[in-house]
């Protein structure tokens, strides 16, 4: 194996890149995005790594979700603050149910580039470049808005630093504290049956909290009650820009990328001696893998190996993004080869990805499917002895319409009306909610077939 540095991806065959016209503003942008402070720092994604390692070994969940892309139109307090709401709820309701902790990790501050099938796009006879996030170029389909230009990668900078202010103050400052559980509500969810149903769980909380202040455990004097631990993450698409935000550390002498603590390779870019396993086989954060249904046993161990060569636990998570009709049959055979191998990682579940259909024009996801996937999940993951560890979900605290289906069901003849994303549907804040109660349900009975299992030996 060639010798790792930070630009050494630049000599690989690479896909999902944009053509950028004006490289000489390219390259400066660089320069002077590798002289910026970082975004995140080593001790932190040091941190989530030791956490995902009680997830490989069975001992915690991961939640990971947020936007499908974030963009620079709907950058906002309220915004951010409704995301952070939601996924604490759902974080609440997996924790009280599994009884273990939850990672939490979101699709967010970074979250830009996206990759797409075809590199342009054609409407009404007329061709231009393809959509690739607001770190590349504008959605807007007119010639000046699609041409590829790096003062964007600024701008993604700029809006990141000031998404994770607010985060950290949100999740450090009292905000996540468990006294207000019931606080996070949205108002359109307080009276769906979502709303209901966490309402009475809350309750529960409030009580629990009550009995220990009472006893004298307190927020003011147990940190754990009144903070939380939250993680940023984005798939390392554009890697200019994540070469010009990597960074030594200076405690450890290692390679972080510092643009967000765990950054993960897609589906269409994990070719093994190409650009983005390169990049990411150097760098000391987390890792995600998404595995997707050409994947097979031996591709995903040469990955691993490349990835990961150590085996250390935390280090890799796999991110199986099959599709309902084909999770089944995938897999059992990648979840076998890595037992087999003894191979540590986390293996967590995309539901959304393999499930995009189109209804009434718009591209959505239908909830049955989602859920489906995830029952899979945790199907294959008992027969196989290994551990479903987490969840990989888009999802947004707006009340949109881009999913179909949930308790409170969203017809493809809704679409329409609140249809806010700038690439693929998510889930919005009564559905994710409603999914999160649906996994704790599934967490419960695989609790309790290890209690059985223990007690029968």
């Amino acid at each position: 194996m060639t010798k790792w540095s930070p630009n050494s991806w630049r000599s690989k065959p690479i896909s999902q890149v944009p053509a950028y016209p004006d490289q000489a503003a390219l390259q400066e942008t660089e320069a002077r995005l590798a002289t910026f402070p970082p975004l995140v720092f080593a001790g932190e994604a040091r941190k989530l790594k030791k956490q995902l390692a009680q997830v490989a070994a069975g001992e915690a969940f991961l939640l990971q979700g947020g936007d499908c892309a974030e963009s620079f139109a709907e950058h906002g307090a309220d915004n951010i603050r409704d995301f952070f709401r939601v996924f604490l709820q759902m974080s609440v309701v997996l924790t009280f149910a599994g009884q273990q902790p939850v990672v939490k990790v979101g699709r967010i501050a970074g979250q830009f580039a996206k990759p797409r099938s075809s590199d342009n796009e054609t409407r009404d006879g007329m061709t231009l470049p393809s959509y690739r996030g607001d770190i590349i170029n504008g959605i807007e389909f007119d010639e000046a808005s699609r041409i590829p230009d790096p003062a964007r990668q600024t701008m993604a900078y700029r809006q990141s630093a000031a998404t994770l202010n607010l985060l950290r103050a949100f999740a450090q400052g009292g905000y996540a504290s468990l006294e207000n559980v019931h606080s996070w509500m949205l108002g359109f969810v307080s009276d769906s049956p979502q709303g209901e149903r966490y309402a009475a769980l809350a309750n529960r909380i409030t009580e629990t909290m009550n009995f220990m202040r009472a006893i004298g455990i307190t927020s003011e004097s147990n940190y754990a009650l009144r903070e939380t631990d939250f993680y940023t993450s984005h798939e390392a698409l554009l890697l200019g820009y994540e070469e010009a935000l990597t960074r030594v550390d200076s405690t450890s002498g290692d390679w972080y990328a510092t643009s967000g603590h765990m950054i993960w390779i897609g589906d269409r870019t994990r070719q093994a001696d190409h650009a983005h396993i390169e990049y990411c086989r150097g760098i000391k954060n987390p890792l995600g893998l998404k595995c997707g249904p050409s994947l097979t046993p031996d591709g995903l161990l040469e990955l691993i190996d490349l990835l990961n060569p150590e085996n250390e636990p935390g280090r890799l998570t796999l991110i199986a993004r099959f599709g309902a009709d084909k999770a089944g049959d995938h897999l059992p055979k990648l979840a076998r080869a890595v037992k087999k191998e003894g191979r540590s990682v986390v293996w967590s579940c995309d539901p959304m990805h393999g499930n995009t259909i189109t209804a009434a024009g718009y591209k959505t996801r239908p909830f049955d499917r989602i859920l489906r996937e995830v029952q899979t999940f945790f199907e294959v993951h008992r027969a196989e002895g290994t551990h479903p560890g987490g969840i990989h979900v888009e999802m947004t605290g707006k009340n949109v319409t881009e999913c179909t289906g949930g308790a409170r069901a969203v017809r493809d003849e809704d679409l329409q009306n609140r249809y806010h994303t700038h690439c693929d549907p998510r889930l919005n804040a009564d559905q994710a909610i409603e999914l999160s109660f649906l996994i704790s349900d599934l967490l419960k009975k695989q609790s309790g077939a290890h209690e059985k299992k223990v007690v029968n030996g």
